[in-house]
């Protein structure tokens, strides 16, 4: 068995006296797409934060390829050179071009040279239906672009794990489905991911596994069939008939 691509060990975060997550185990392995799901405030984004090292766990660990990342000797700068991420906002440099843009790491962090970043930079940008924005800036683009932008930027180093976190949230409903689509595409590549969202209809679809939260705790994990068709805990049947799945 090879080792996880990222996995959580008893983590642990607290923000002044709020156990933000207790004691959370997971695992996702290579090629799969694991779909967090659960209330505002469950601890999705956290947990997703913590293994991108924005925030410093508690206690427990995290392990990137079987390598602790949460020691802190470790250079927290290279393990994000490995992880894509995206957030619900796009975070886009408004005063670059979307091939600036979605360049810009592989330059500056992972030195690949001017015109073999743009040479990939267009080829993905092409193949995601934005070829002819690589000229333009963000401000000419809708939202879903925008989004679309972010993501081509997050995997053009081929990262070893794609963290997304409510990527279609602050989008108008017409233009989510466009956003999921390129989800869709980059499971179909292989891409292993660990995502946050509020789609439902979207995690039954596309997820290897489902993952509830609630109040910082891993509650039920499994199939999405299991999970949506035949949840095994009552507060994760609350929460589907709540938000109706």
């Amino acid at each position: 068995m090879t080792a996880p691509v990222i996995e959580a060990l008893g983590v642990r975060k607290r923000f002044g006296d709020h156990d933000v997550l207790r004691g959370v185990d997971l695992a996702v392995a290579a090629h799969e797409v694991v779909v967090l799901i659960g209330a505002s405030g469950s601890g999705k984004s956290t947990l997703l934060r913590t293994m991108n090292l924005i925030e410093r766990v508690d206690d427990g660990q995290i392990l990137l390829s079987g390598t602790d990342i949460t020691d802190p000797r470790v250079d927290a700068d290279a393990v994000r050179a490995r992880i894509g991420v995206v957030f619900q906002h796009f975070n886009l440099f408004p005063h670059l071009t979307v091939l600036d843009n979605v360049t810009l790491a592989a330059r500056r962090v992972h030195r690949v040279s001017k015109a073999e970043a743009a040479r990939r930079g267009r080829e993905l940008l092409t193949a995601l239906g934005l070829g002819d924005k690589a000229g333009s800036y963000p401000d000419r683009l809708s939202g879903g672009q925008q989004q679309r932008v972010a993501i081509v930027r997050a995997i053009l180093t081929d990262p070893e794990l794609l963290l997304l976190d409510e990527i279609t949230s602050a989008l108008d409903p017409q233009l989510v489905g466009e956003v999921l689509d390129l989800v869709r595409e980059l499971k179909g590549r292989g891409t292993t991911i660990l995502m946050a969202t509020h789609e439902m209809s979207f995690a039954r679809e596309v997820a290897d596994r489902v993952v509830f939260l609630k109040d910082g705790v891993l509650v039920e994990q499994g199939p999405p069939e299991q999970i949506f068709g035949a949840p095994q805990h009552p507060a994760t049947a609350e929460f589907l008939a709540r938000v109706g799945h």
